[in-house]
């Protein structure tokens, strides 16, 4: 990781950090947290921050199954 991915990587944590703590006060619902997420990946595309995305999609989509 060379030193722009990682200011990218502090900006997006950073940033995303701030949505969840207003998820969780309930000021944003679900979707705004989902909408807010989707474009500090696409302004910063961080490394990291892009495979926690991945991975909590495929958990999503287990515990989806496992509903059914």
């Amino acid at each position: 990781m060379n030193q722009e991915d990682f200011r990218r990587e502090q900006l997006y944590q950073a940033s995303i950090a701030i949505a969840r703590i207003m998820f969780h006060k309930n000021l944003l619902t679900e979707h705004g947290l989902c909408q807010i997420d989707i474009f500090l990946l696409e302004k910063y595309r961080p490394l990291l921050g892009g495979l926690q995305v991945k991975i909590q999609q495929k958990t999503l989509d287990f515990t989806a199954l496992l509903r059914d």
